[in-house]
């Protein structure tokens, strides 16, 4: 059973797609902390904490061994695997 969070604010949509052009842009110089401080707007941490949350969640970033975030989401190649008839759905 998951534990309910509790989202004091909700980010608005171009300051999830401002950090989504961030981090695809950086893919996997910057730890979490780092890339929140390279931001080119400022937001809050909680807001930033609940966007790569929700990225993560949702299959676009991935974070690595040293703790760096990455961008992994690639939606031409999802769609090439996806319509082979050898795999499955």
């Amino acid at each position: 059973m998951q534990k309910a969070v509790q989202i004091a604010r909700y980010p608005r949509l171009d300051t999830v797609l401002m950090v989504e052009r961030f981090i695809r842009v950086h893919s996997g110089e910057f730890k979490k902390r780092k890339l929140w401080e390279s931001l080119p707007k400022k937001i809050m941490y909680q807001t930033f904490c609940t966007i790569v949350d929700y990225l993560l969640s949702s299959g676009k970033i991935a974070v690595d061994k040293e703790r760096k975030i990455a961008w992994i989401y690639n939606p031409a190649l999802f769609k090439k695997y996806i319509e082979k008839v050898d795999l499955g759905r």
